[in-house]
């Protein structure tokens, strides 16, 4: 399995990255993760967006900022307009490049309570999508100091957003990550993304951060807000429900597939986290994609 965990690249002369990503076809599932924000502006596309366990619907003008090592993917079902492509205008920046700009410029710190709320990932109003529709899209075609201004003034909007709705549930802001701890963490979000449908144990994710499986534990909850076998269990699901969404394999097969060895267990946790069982879930959302 191809790792999913994503290595943002920054120019060379910026200090944070934009993707213009034009896609004729479709937008793929593609279950991701980086340490960076991602701010993303779906055009021309409806589908569902997956974040963490959530799953929804999304249309055009789709406005969403995730916070860092949040695992999410969009998976397309239609262009809008079947002449054009779909459009994912995608903007990364790190957590110290955004906390750099609240601590040198007190003008700047509304964005504080935006970054902390992001990390449960927001989605912004209609209103706020398309008022920054048109800034974000004249970004594509800025250079440097134009380009950076743009960005500060499409993140003074958002905070300004009071419409804008957390798409995942509230949770305590956890502590900022040490070097020592992010390398650690990251070394496991890695191994986790790149093996999560092979079987997973605690010892050897603790041993992959050259920890305790004790200290592996309060590591790993602090800085994910979950456990270890619930994040794994996250993903296997997320992958499981695109599987569900783009095709008829059988439910045995999938829950196969992703990493169950038990169909019963499979059946449980999706439900669980779904609030139905695979069959419902494509009987409900499928036709979407038809």
């Amino acid at each position: 399995m191809k790792p999913s965990f994503e290595k943002i690249p920054t120019p060379v002369d910026a200090s944070w990255s934009m993707l213009n990503r034009r896609l004729p076809d479709d937008i793929p599932f593609e279950w991701h993760h980086h340490p960076e924000y991602e701010l993303t502006l779906t055009l021309n596309s409806r589908g569902h967006r997956y974040v963490s366990s959530d799953v929804r619907l999304y249309d055009d003008g789709d406005l969403v900022l995730l916070g860092p090592n949040v695992p999410h993917s969009w998976c397309s079902a239609e262009r809008i307009d079947p002449d054009q492509p779909h459009v994912a205008l995608v903007i990364w920046f790190s957590q110290a490049w955004a906390q750099s700009l609240v601590s040198l410029f007190p003008e700047l710190g509304s964005l504080q309570a935006l970054l902390a709320a992001a990390r449960c990932a927001l989605h912004f109003s209609d209103e706020a999508s398309t008022e920054l529709r048109p800034v974000i899209e004249a970004m594509v075609a800025q250079q440097g100091a134009e380009r950076l201004v743009s960005l500060l003034q499409v993140l003074t909007r958002l905070s300004r957003d009071g419409e804008a709705v957390r798409i995942l549930p509230v949770e305590q802001t956890e502590p900022a990550v040490s070097m020592g701890e992010d390398a650690r963490l990251q070394r496991v979000l890695e191994h986790i993304h790149a093996h999560y449908v092979e079987p997973l144990s605690i010892p050897d994710l603790a041993h992959i951060a050259c920890i305790s499986v004790s200290a592996f534990h309060r590591l790993f909850r602090r800085h994910t807000r979950c456990t270890a076998l619930d994040y794994i269990a996250r993903l296997r699901i997320g992958r499981a429900c695109a599987l569900l969404l783009q095709g008829h394999m059988p439910v045995s097969l999938i829950a196969e597939t992703v990493g169950y060895s038990s169909l019963a267990l499979f059946n449980r946790q999706f439900k669980a986290q779904k609030g139905l069982a695979p069959s419902d879930f494509r009987k409900r959302h499928g036709h979407h994609f038809r």
